[in-house]
């Protein structure tokens, strides 16, 4: 399956169907990552149920913490 992630297109699994599954599958903690999906942000508790499909448009952006 091809998702634009963001704004490059990657190929990742057809195993992975959920966007908690692209998070696991990047090694991404659901707890710092905000998720835009389709022009959409995504509450964190919905993230196992929103399927992905072929051409999905994801933004991931993950907090880094340090100092």
């Amino acid at each position: 399956m091809k998702l634009i992630i963001n704004g490059d297109a990657i190929e990742i699994p057809d195993s992975v169907k959920t966007v908690s599954e692209v998070l696991v599958h990047f090694q991404l903690d659901q707890k710092v990552v905000i998720v835009e999906k389709n022009k959409e942000i995504l509450q964190k508790e919905h993230h196992a149920a929103e399927n992905v499909q072929d051409g999905d448009q994801l933004e991931l952006v993950h907090f880094v913490g340090g100092g």
